[in-house]
């Protein structure tokens, strides 16, 4: 194998983990904001009003995003798959 290769590789690696990181880690950014307004405008700083919503909205996110999540992420290992012998000849 190449060094361009294993480069390209991890690249394309990267790129899959970005894509499939990036709506849950938005919402939860987007969540955990907005309950920190909330808690800073009504001056109630509980735990749980932190971490419910927070996790109430990932949840959420992973029922509507995870198939389309999971579908780039069979791609990839099929493409992954697919692409093994003609790593291992050049």
């Amino acid at each position: 194998m190449s060094p361009e290769a294993i480069t390209s590789l991890g690249q394309h690696a990267l790129w899959i983990t970005f894509l499939v990181a990036a709506p849950v880690l938005g919402m939860a950014l987007v969540s955990g904001l907005l309950v920190s307004l909330l808690q800073a405008a009504t001056q109630l700083n509980e735990m749980t009003l932190s971490f419910v919503p927070k996790a109430v909205a990932i949840s959420l996110t992973l029922v509507v995003v995870g198939p389309w999540m999971l579908h780039i992420m069979m791609d990839y290992t099929t493409q992954l798959f697919q692409s093994i012998p003609q790593l291992l000849t050049s």
